[in-house]
């Protein structure tokens, strides 16, 4: 019974409550959670969701939830529990509702953090607990739209709606679906974790594949980026330095120490920035990130 929409008789009332009737059981609607113009009475039939609060009370809001059985709404993660799972706020007043560890990650460090946001409805077991449930990759199917030609390159944020060790499926905020590969992150994505990721390519699934990976660009620290600005401003994009180079032409050029060059020229060159003729003791610049 708990979890839905029930419609009940009055049977009592006082100044901060009515008490509502269902099958035997009795519900408090506190007057400061009704929603209908017309003031009830003793009597009266009235309608609202029915739940049992935070102390184990029956009561009764017609503030209704916005997940419900038939129904899918975004809950925020407000804490969680181990060995119980992650609580979320589903629009009730007094009471968060959990998503039970049968249906996060086995991976911990996978769980959704407070302020995360998981797509749930809501399931009612054979002992009256109320639970969320995450939906899966059918409803994401349907509620998803289709993405337009021109996305790559493109940042766009993104929710995490099922996190695996091979990585992680995402849907934007423009309601695009999307897959980050474990290569195209950092460390593991939370379920329910909002990211900001790059649209690397189209996959054979017809989802949007994805990067939170910095740009090469974004990668390269101060120095390297000093070197590569005065590589930039040269016609032939040639300077002639090198590792090789004396310290002092070095500082007084670049400001820099010549180790200091030399580690942001490794990086460089590793990366296939820049390349370096030591014969001829030059740098050029044959890829730029900027044009990524």
């Amino acid at each position: 019974m708990l979890g839905e929409i029930r419609t009940g008789k009055i049977t009592n009332a006082n100044d901060q409550a009515y008490y509502v009737q269902i099958d035997g059981l009795t519900f408090e609607l506190k007057k400061q959670e009704l929603t209908q113009e017309e003031t009830p009475k003793i009597g009266d039939e009235i309608t609202g969701f029915i739940y049992d609060n935070q102390k184990h009370e029956r009561e009764m809001t017609q503030f209704l939830p916005f997940a419900q059985a038939d129904q899918y709404g975004w809950g925020k993660v407000t804490r969680s529990q181990r060995g119980l799972g992650v609580f979320v706020d589903v629009g009730l007043p007094d009471k968060d509702i959990v998503v039970s560890l049968d249906d996060l990650p086995l991976d911990p460090a996978r769980w959704p953090q407070i302020g995360d946001q998981l797509l749930v409805r809501l399931e009612t077991d054979e002992k009256d607990r109320i639970w969320a449930k995450p939906a899966d990759e059918n409803v994401f199917d349907q509620i998803a739209v289709h993405f337009p030609a021109n996305l790559e390159n493109s940042n766009l944020l993104a929710r995490v709606y099922t996190s695996k060790t091979i990585g992680c499926f995402v849907l934007t905020n423009d309601y695009y679906l999307g897959f980050i590969h474990e290569s195209q992150m950092t460390r593991p994505l939370r379920l329910g974790e909002e990211v900001k990721a790059r649209v690397i390519g189209v996959s054979q699934y017809g989802r949007l594949n994805m990067s939170v990976l910095p740009r090469a660009f974004e990668e390269i620290d101060d120095d390297a980026e000093m070197i590569l600005m005065s590589l930039r401003r040269k016609a032939d994009k040639t300077l002639n330095f090198s590792d090789k180079s004396d310290a002092q032409a070095i500082k007084d050029y670049f400001g820099i120490s010549k180790s200091a060059f030399k580690r942001a020229l490794g990086h460089l060159i590793k990366r296939g920035l820049i390349k370096q003729d030591k014969t001829a003791g030059t740098i050029t610049l044959i890829k730029d990130p900027e044009n990524d």
